[in-house]
């Protein structure tokens, strides 16, 4: 049995980890800020619910003070929020107001790091603890995106990676760093990566391959690590 903690987990690619990894038995603990329906599930998963806003500066505390001492063997950080209309035609750096621009590096940068920190005891109880941070292809070389903020905060969340790895080897902890392009996040996981395919002519990845990947990672034994995997949908030519 595995024991996950799940960041952001109360909708689109989240809420497809909290429904598709566990096993009949594991214990997740979902983090977000609104109650996620996958709380109510009854397929033999434990399923409890941490509120926490990332955007606040006590969420690490929040989240220990709920976990307690209990062991964890898989974390996954899967935060990121961008630019208002960011990903909109008319979208324009010069228009980001600072107050946005200080939100997006808090939640996609410095939470990430003080949640982490905060959880390594417990993931020190693990014989092969897993840590994955979910990314993005636009924290990729010569992908085109202008969002800067949104840009900067995923490539320092592969820097974390990095270096978080570096600092969790003596534990035998593994770090992985998952970059996907564009996701049909909007299309539950109970509805099937075909419904995803059609619903976007196959320009945008199913949450399922995602969870798939991720679930491999997770299976693998103590002695592999992989360090960093990139998705991009394969039609998208800019990744």
């Amino acid at each position: 049995m595995k024991s996950y903690l799940i960041f952001g987990a109360s909708q689109g690619l989240g809420d497809a980890f909290v429904k598709g990894l566990p096993d009949r038995g594991d214990q997740v603990w979902i983090v977000s800020r609104s109650k996620p329906g996958s709380i109510d599930l009854e397929d033999g998963v434990k399923r409890r619910w941490i509120a926490a806003d990332l955007a606040q500066p006590d969420a690490a505390q929040v989240i220990t003070k709920s976990i307690s001492t209990e062991k964890l063997d898989v974390l996954i950080y899967n935060v990121g929020i961008w630019e208002k209309e960011g990903f909109e035609d008319h979208y324009t750096f010069d228009m980001d107001e600072p107050n946005d621009i200080s939100k997006i590096i808090h939640v996609n940068i410095t939470s990430t790091i003080t949640c982490i920190q905060a959880l390594l005891p417990n993931l020190r109880q693990s014989e092969a603890g897993k840590i994955i941070l979910i990314g993005s292809t636009a924290g990729l070389d010569h992908t085109n995106n202008a969002q800067i903020s949104f840009v900067a905060s995923k490539f320092g969340l592969r820097g974390i990676a990095h270096a978080l790895r570096e600092h969790v080897r003596q534990d035998g902890i593994a770090v992985t760093c998952v970059n996907p392009g564009e996701l049909a996040a909007e299309i539950p996981f109970e509805y099937g990566a075909d419904k995803a395919i059609e619903a976007y002519n196959g320009t945008r990845i199913p949450v399922q391959d995602i969870v798939s990947i991720v679930k491999c990672v997770i299976n693998l034994s103590k002695v592999s690590c992989v360090k960093e995997i990139h998705i991009p949908a394969i039609t998208d030519v800019n990744a």
